[in-house]
């Protein structure tokens, strides 16, 4: 009998990955994988009640981040993340 593995998850259906640790300021820090959904929190036991409830109640998709870890909130999501055009990478530059 021939052993087949299930097909990958569509990417849509994909559990949403959850990093958790502690900012320079001793607050709890919960961000998803996308940096789309997150936030700060008093405490680690609410910080992991909110990844848990995001994620479906999967712990396999909770990461404790060692250090500190800072809550990135200017990542840009769906049609607002493009790449800058040359026009707009020469005015950074300038």
């Amino acid at each position: 009998m021939k052993h087949v593995e299930p097909p990958s998850p569509e990417p849509s259906t994909r559990i949403p990955l959850f990093m958790i640790g502690k900012d320079s300021r001793g607050n709890w820090v919960v961000q998803d994988q996308q940096g789309i959904c997150g936030g700060l929190f008093v405490n680690r036991a609410e910080a992991l009640k909110f990844a848990m409830f995001e994620n479906g109640n999967r712990p396999q998709a909770v990461i404790m981040v060692p250090g500190v870890f800072e809550l990135d909130m200017s990542r840009k999501t769906g049609s607002e993340h493009r790449q800058p055009s040359n026009a707009e990478q020469m005015r950074q530059v300038a």
